[in-house]
């Protein structure tokens, strides 16, 4: 066995693109991990269910109960008696307006059916109860 011992001077003029693809996959991850923390900013612990079929239309307005029975109009705390005049001025503008309910799993079944009934007396129609998978 002969082993060859010469050292090359030689210039490589060929980048090495492992790091670089190394630190494309972990920046990959980070975003792929941070994206799904990003959609809910008000945190509710909700129930789960079966997968439903998303409908491909308008983004609803969303009325969120938390854990302390506090009301979010989108993601702006409101008052309940004001949560009712605010969806009526909402559902004047767009009569095509859908409410997305989701409510924690801890708060009380009062707290939830009032927001529904202002939902309901606000005169939308098109509610939808939000649930984990």
């Amino acid at each position: 066995m002969a082993f060859s011992t010469q050292d090359s001077d030689e210039v490589l003029s060929e980048m090495n693109v492992t790091p670089l693809v190394d630190v494309m996959l972990v920046l990959l991850v980070v975003f792929m991990v941070t994206a799904p923390l990003m959609t809910n900013s008000i945190k509710v612990s909700l129930p789960k269910t079966d997968a439903v079929a998303p409908l491909q239309q308008k983004d609803p307005v969303t009325v969120s109960v938390d854990r302390d029975g506090k009301l979010f109009l989108d993601k702006d705390e409101i008052d309940a008696g004001m949560l009712e005049a605010r969806l009526a001025t909402i559902k004047s503008v767009d009569s095509e307006t859908r409410v997305r309910l989701q409510a924690d799993t801890a708060v009380n079944y009062g707290a939830v059916a009032k927001a529904m009934a202002s939902i309901e007396r606000a005169g939308i129609t098109r509610v939808a109860v939000v649930t984990a998978r």
